[in-house]
């Protein structure tokens, strides 16, 4: 029998998305990034990136893909099945994949998601895959970027180069 509470079963390798396609509920919607370090602002948008739709599908980049990114330091810290845990483990999220391209498009293509999120440092003009994901009708959705929560300002905070940021009361 296997444990409700385990957020490993959520974690699904691209090959297997195929068999879950006539499963999953829609409107899917599907959001995609490194969640290296998961803060409140990563929380935040997963939150209301899931009330877009019925289920909420998180593309993780493999390591090889966030490192090529062009992040400071040697990112991520935490390598795919440490964040795809994590990230699998938030009530908010139905299902974690990952991807090793540049981007998401491949898992765009064959999930055809209804609505694609993005957090606020984002625009969707500049974004290649809301073209893509407009071209069979689903839109993209931009959610607030939470100001003063990133990896990369914990980090300097943690190393001990910057002030200590985000101690707002959690929202």
């Amino acid at each position: 029998m296997q444990n409700a509470w385990d957020s490993s079963s959520k974690c699904l390798a691209p090959s297997a998305l195929p068999a879950l396609l006539v499963r999953l509920p829609r409107p899917l919607v599907f959001t995609n990034g490194v969640f290296d370090l998961l803060h409140v602002g990563h929380v935040a948008c997963l939150e209301r990136a899931r009330r877009h739709g019925a289920c909420l599908l998180v593309a993780l980049n493999t390591d090889a893909s966030a490192g090529r990114l062009g992040k400071p330091g040697r990112r991520p810290v935490l390598a795919l099945p440490q964040r795809a845990r994590l990230v699998a483990a938030l009530g908010c999220v139905s299902w974690v994949s990952w991807f090793d391209e540049n981007g998401p498009a491949v898992l765009l293509e064959l999930l055809k998601p209804e609505v694609y999120v993005k957090g606020g440092d984002y625009r969707p003009e500049c974004l290649p895959e809301s073209a893509l994901v407009a071209g069979w009708g689903g839109r993209t959705e931009i959610e607030p970027h939470a100001a003063g929560h990133s990896t990369t300002a914990l980090l300097q905070h943690i190393r001990g180069g910057a002030p200590a940021r985000g101690r707002e009361a959690a929202r």
